[in-house]
């Protein structure tokens, strides 16, 4: 079975090919695919009778996984109805295997008491729930996640609870998918940072059917940049962070906080890093911007953009279960700690967080361990620890609204809770919200001065080993997704005057409501397809995968659980507020 843990950043991809032995010949090998169909397409039938089996219905994406013997996929791609025919990747663990990230102290025949004793406690070990009791919710505070997008699930339909921004996935040409979690990361991040179940406005009374994140009555701004697969390039990172830069108080919004889960392995330095001054540009606009540092291990370099030193680089604590009690927490084998130059700013917990489930979501039916009852899903990570910050922030931005980011980034870091771990690795210790509430001022009025980045490096330095494949043809060097030149002096100059984004376009294409034309990256040419509300005329981009890189944070994980999968479910009709920048 292959392994999925993907985020925005990404993975290393490896095909599985099982041999079949035919009695009198070698048979074609099989091959594990995922199929989208438009209905009555006779695709399941068809792999039945080439000697494939169907695996697994895929709801969310209209679809199902399965293995097809090699030599019959052209026939398959080609029935009447198949919208397409694309690899399903298997991918690596960056650490240690599944049990490792069991939590011992989880009764996992009691879903009440899973999720009791895992939101709950998240909340209470950051102290959330000190702001909850002086009626501080994150009113008013707007989080953007730049993710793999947001699904309706109970706990994120609280009026205007999730604002759609722009789709800038490979999935947007398709109106069942757009702005939809086809993975599963960025639902599972929502609610953690957000949750907010409708039974009651109080989210100190959990219960068996009570969920709440960390700052229950702020809004997420959904900006979807990867796919079911993980697919996404730096430029579309790029491109999201300036969206939000440029658009953060449109339309009645207040984006004063961006969740980065993503990351690269890029060696090129932050002062010249595109996608460290993209973030840059957020910071210095007001925006906090918390980024997971990498789930590479200890030893490991923070991943890019954490590594620049504006913003909150989070690392993943584990609370063993004794939210009251600091003395026996300890860093996750997993976090990328980092070095004297730059390590980790603050921890916060993050291994076997129980979030709100996507069903059917790619995740949801490759790791269905990780279930918790019908409506949960573990994950451990350094994202599941940034989403603790972002919603922790939400929490003191509400409080304080004339925080600045310098300050924010000051308080929290001073008021950490030390444990024992180096200093790389936890920086300024464990987040405390109790002690925020009593600092009201950050000693000095702290102001970052570090040397800031040009923006004027290399876009394939920025993505390091992380490159999108398509058709065996790699995107990389200094072009974008749709092929156009990329030329860091004018975006930065452009970036800074806050002009990058001119309507729907960025970078001389059009990412929104106009068609791609004449574009190519490597040989791999695309024409007269459209980029908003329509087919793309045969290119098809579904299939484009990470190789070499790291979602940085989410390794999935759970006590196993034997609940229905939910996997026919499709949320391809669902929408919020109205308020979309299709």
């Amino acid at each position: 079975m292959s392994r999925l843990t993907r985020a925005l950043g990404a993975v290393v991809v490896a095909l599985t090919i099982t041999a079949v032995v035919a009695v009198s010949a070698p048979a074609a090998p099989l091959q594990r695919v995922i199929v989208r169909e438009a209905g009555g397409s006779g695709a399941e039938q068809f792999v039945a009778d080439a000697g494939g089996s169907v695996l697994q219905p895929l709801g969310i994406i209209g679809g199902f996984v399965a293995e097809v013997p090699a030599d019959e996929l052209a026939g398959l791609a080609a029935l009447p109805g198949v919208i397409e025919v694309t690899p399903d990747s298997s991918v690596s663990l960056l650490t240690g295997e599944w049990d490792e990230f069991q939590d011992p102290s989880y009764d996992n025949s009691v879903a009440y008491r899973d999720l009791a004793t895992n939101m709950e406690k998240t909340a209470i070990a950051a102290g959330a729930v000190n702001y909850w009791y002086s009626g501080y919710l994150g009113d008013g505070i707007d989080i953007a996640l730049i993710d793999s997008g947001v699904v309706p699930v109970k706990g994120l339909t609280t009026s205007d609870k999730v604002v759609n921004g722009p789709d800038l996935s490979f999935e947007s040409q398709d109106d069942d998918l757009r702005y939809m979690d086809t993975y599963g990361h960025g639902t599972h991040l929502a609610g953690i940072i957000a949750g907010e179940d409708l039974e009651t406005n109080w989210p100190w009374n959990f219960g068996a059917s009570k969920f709440f994140g960390i700052a229950p009555h702020a809004r997420i701004i959904n900006v979807k940049v990867a796919n079911a697969q993980g697919a996404a390039d730096v430029s579309q990172i790029i491109a999201a962070i300036d969206w939000v830069v440029q658009h953060r108080h449109d339309n009645g919004m207040n984006i004063r906080v961006l969740n980065l889960a993503f990351g690269t392995d890029s060696t090129q330095p932050y002062l010249l890093d595109p996608l460290a001054y993209a973030v840059e540009q957020a910071w210095h606009s007001g925006i906090v911007v918390v980024v997971a540092a990498g789930n590479d291990g200890n030893s490991s370099l923070l991943r890019n953009p954490a590594f620049d030193p504006y913003v909150i680089a989070v690392g993943a604590s584990d609370t063993l279960g004794t939210p009251w009690n600091r003395s026996d927490d300890s860093v996750t084998s997993f976090t990328s700690c980092g070095n004297w130059q730059r390590h980790v700013d603050i921890l916060a917990p993050g291994r076997s967080i129980a979030s709100l489930r996507n069903p059917g979501s790619l995740a949801d039916v490759e790791f269905p361990d990780a279930r918790v009852s019908n409506r949960y899903f573990k994950g451990s990570g350094t994202s599941q620890a940034a989403a603790v910050v972002s919603g922790s922030v939400a929490l003191i931005l509400d409080r304080e609204p004339w925080r600045t980011p310098d300050e924010v980034k000051a308080l929290i870091t001073s008021t950490g809770d030390r444990i024992n771990a180096s200093s790389l690795c936890q920086g300024g210790g464990v987040i405390d919200l109790i002690d925020t509430m009593w600092a009201w001022h950050p000693y000095g009025n702290p102001t970052q001065n570090h040397p800031r980045s040009t923006g004027q490096g290399t876009l394939e330095g920025a993505r390091g080993s992380s490159h999108l494949v398509q058709d065996g043809v790699v995107l990389e060097g200094e072009q974008d997704i749709f092929g156009n030149p990329w030329d860091g002096v004018s975006w930065s100059q452009a970036a800074a005057a806050g002009v990058s984004w001119s309507g729907g376009d960025w970078n001389g294409a059009s990412w929104s409501g106009a068609s791609w034309s004449s574009v190519s990256w490597s040989g791999a040419s695309w024409s007269s397809v459209s980029w908003s509300g329509a087919s793309w005329s045969g290119a098809s981009w579904s299939g484009a995968s990470w190789s070499g890189a790291v979602w940085t944070g989410n390794h999935w994980a759970g006590a196993s659980w034997s609940s229905a999968s939910w996997s026919s479910v499709s949320w391809s009709g669902d929408v919020w507020s109205g308020l979309s920048w299709n």
